[in-house]
């Protein structure tokens, strides 16, 4: 009898210091990727530009933050997570790079009505790494085409840039910049479509 008793209490503590433990878990933080692109001084364009679609490799393209933490083994953290689809805001923050690049305000990430872009950039991204404290990579490939005669440029670029601390908003920051040094890339390939005769 007394022994049922203290087995009944050892159960009901284990059970509240669940129920405590589970009450002081950590809220999840949100990070997003922007347009961080500075103006080279290049002439304006007045073409507009549609930017997508995007494809991200799956082993990244969820919710929260995968870290490389070796070569051939990553961590998902529940915890640091992407506020929005990993792909929207690449196609996002490269539309606002585009902005900044080309000098024109008429370049989205989403179809929208009545909008005839004049160029249409599509981006299948192969890496997309992170690595906490060190650098955030990217290697992507993308293609300009050009809507009225449906020539087309592609190329692909690999930046790598450090991350400027240990935290994940430094990691979000990385990678926004070396989305920003891709759009370079890309605008360079449409001024020069832009330069050929329609």
């Amino acid at each position: 009898m007394r022994a049922g008793r203290i087995a009944r209490l050892l159960t009901i503590a284990f059970a509240a210091a669940a129920m405590a433990g589970c009450g002081t878990s950590r809220p999840a933080r949100f990070y997003t990727l922007g347009s961080t692109a500075t103006t080279n001084g290049a002439t304006s364009m007045r073409d507009a530009v549609a930017v997508g679609p995007v494809s991200i490799p799956a082993a990244v393209d969820q919710p929260e933050f995968v870290v490389q933490v070796e070569p051939n083994r990553v961590e998902v953290d529940e915890f640091n997570r992407w506020a929005a689809p990993l792909g929207d805001m690449i196609a996002h923050a490269v539309a606002g790079d585009l902005v900044v690049l080309l000098g024109s305000k008429d370049v989205t990430a989403v179809p929208l009505e009545n909008f005839d872009p004049a160029y249409q950039v599509t981006i299948s991204v192969q890496r997309f790494e992170s690595v906490k404290g060190e650098a955030a990579t990217l290697d992507a490939l993308w293609t300009v085409r050009r809507a009225t005669t449906g020539e087309s440029r592609s190329g692909r670029t690999l930046a790598r840039e450090a991350a400027s601390g240990t935290a994940f908003d430094a990691l979000a920051a990385a990678h926004s910049r070396a989305l920003a040094k891709m759009s370079e890339d890309i605008a360079a390939a449409i001024r020069t479509e832009a330069r050929k005769k329609p």
